[in-house]
């Protein structure tokens, strides 16, 4: 049986309440919060509940719960508060303190058992979720710790620092042929078909992660076989048409390769996300052999990029309050950012023939 301590300056109410509950419970009784204090202490590891009256002689039910916060009991323990009042104020302040739930005077036998026993086994499965969630944090610290240690065991291997190279030169390599055509184009037509180049080099810690995601081993080889975005480039152009024009340009230069195309700009993702995205194999120039890498090419406009890094931020941002209705503005911006890219578009082409 589980032990119920009753706590109240008037011996009617604790034997009142004692003989409501003692068949389902062991009962432990004190008149005032001293008396309390000390059964606590030699019962802090099985009592179940605490029944406490607020209005008591030489130290009162607040002054409990404030002993009982420093002890750290009310982790352990919940607190019914035995009350004549009905004072909203009184009780808001109680559940600020962290009180479960009150019983109030005069006593109906079947209420005080049910709030008794709901307050115990809702009390019981909120410690057993936060030790669960406990659990799963330490377990995913450990995984994260492992992740980590077999990341950096990744980078100090010689092949692995040999692929990594490899993948640099294959951002250069495409980082100047698309400067050159850039180059081109400011000569030829007097303006630019991008804006900027952003590059990234995937971290051994991400690589680890992926692979271990996937289910794939954790080999030289196998980031060689089955991950396409190690190596990738984020192409910024001014307007829609550069991005289609730009990417066909690249791509018909006779030494690369391309493995896969996705157009997210003319069939969007549900979110509204926009972008033109292409696997390539580049060669890259070594001392004594041409080699070919995988590099992950994405072609934006300068909204769309925008609005992806706010997507960005709501998706792997923790703790943010209305997601849904974040999305949703976010797809409705998505919306007319197509829109206003294509607007901008025609009016250049205006200005384009205007020239004569």
């Amino acid at each position: 049986m589980q032990r119920i301590l009753i706590v109240d300056d008037v011996e009617l109410n604790r034997e009142l309440l004692c003989n409501i509950l003692k068949d389902d419970y062991i009962i432990e009784m004190a008149e005032n919060g001293e008396q309390a204090l000390e059964k606590l202490q030699e019962y802090q590891y099985d009592t179940s509940a605490i029944l406490l009256d607020l209005q008591m002689p030489k130290m009162d039910g607040f002054a409990v719960i404030a002993e009982m916060k420093k002890n750290g009991w009310m982790q352990r323990i919940p607190i019914l508060i035995i009350s004549s009042e009905h004072a909203v104020a009184v009780e808001n302040k109680c559940f600020e303190l962290g009180v479960s739930d009150f019983i109030h005077k005069p006593f109906e036998s079947s209420i005080v058992k049910n709030r008794v026993k709901n307050t115990m086994e809702l009390f019981a499965c909120k410690n057993q979720l936060e030790q669960k969630v406990e659990e799963q944090e330490e377990t995913l610290k450990k995984q994260y710790r492992i992740i980590q240690m077999q990341a950096e065991k990744l980078r100090e291997a010689r092949p692995f620092n040999r692929l990594m190279m490899e993948y640099r030169s294959a951002i250069m390599e495409v980082e100047t042929r698309l400067n050159v055509l850039n180059a081109e184009f400011s000569q030829e037509y007097n303006r630019n078909p991008f804006e900027s180049i952003k590059s990234r080099l995937k971290s051994p810690t991400s690589i680890y992660e992926k692979l271990e995601r996937k289910g794939y081993p954790v080999t030289v080889e196998s980031i060689k076989e089955h991950l396409t975005d190690v190596a990738g480039l984020r192409v910024i152009c001014s307007f829609p048409d550069d991005i289609y024009r730009l990417a066909d340009l690249f791509v018909k230069q006779d030494d690369i390769i391309l493995l896969r195309k996705k157009d997210y700009i003319q069939n969007p993702k549900t979110t509204g996300y926009r972008s033109l995205h292409l696997i390539l194999n580049v060669p890259i120039f070594l001392s004594n052999e041409k080699h070919y890498v995988k590099v992950e090419v994405q072609f934006r406009t300068i909204a769309m990029d925008f609005w992806a890094s706010l997507d960005h931020k709501l998706k792997y941002k923790r703790d943010v309050d209305n997601t849904d209705e974040i999305a949703a503005q976010l797809k409705a911006c998505a919306d007319s950012i197509e829109e206003l890219d294509y607007q901008m578009q025609e009016i250049r082409n205006k200005i384009d023939k205007s020239k004569g």
